[in-house]
């Protein structure tokens, strides 16, 4: 009498999900230590310091080669009113035909607003937006911020 061998290849059903198991839990272990939503939110405020910063640099500028005068379109208040009133932006302060595009070549915009496209046309744009604040004290210091900040950072440059 012969007896037939069987020949086992392969995995077990069982081998399988053991390693798919494993294979998940890794995963979920990476993409917690990773966090995708806070390295965009660490992305946009870092654009946002880097917009804030051109924007008083070209404000700056302005100032500089008109003698100390700046952009008579910027509102006055407080500069640590700033953050809190998120009306004042670059529309109302109107400062696009007066630094572009001799002191900036496109005024920044905030990553959400208009998905972060800059202006580049003061003219074919009407009503444009940034998602900036841009106000002056009564001693003529710029403040710039970004009220939409993420993550309760308070990005706001002083100068």
């Amino acid at each position: 009498m012969k007896t037939c061998q069987k020949n086992n290849k392969g995995f077990t059903l069982i081998e399988l999900l053991v390693v798919i198991g494993i294979l998940a839990i890794l995963l979920s272990i990476v993409l917690i230590a990773i966090n995708p939503g806070r390295q965009f939110a660490q992305a946009n405020n870092t654009k946002r310091r880097s917009d804030v910063t051109a924007i008083l640099n070209a404000i700056s500028q302005y100032g500089a080669d008109n003698h100390g005068t700046l952009p008579a379109d910027i509102p006055t208040g407080l500069a640590a009113d700033a953050e809190l009133i998120g009306s004042v932006t670059l529309t109302e302060a109107n400062i696009c035909a007066d630094v572009m595009p001799t002191y900036i070549s496109a005024l920044p915009a905030d990553p959400l607003t208009n998905n972060g496209a800059a202006v580049i046309d003061c003219a074919a744009v009407a009503g444009y937006a940034t998602g900036y604040s841009v106000v002056k004290d009564a001693n003529n210091r710029v403040t710039v911020s970004a009220p939409s900040a993420q993550l309760e950072e308070v990005i706001s440059v002083t100068r």
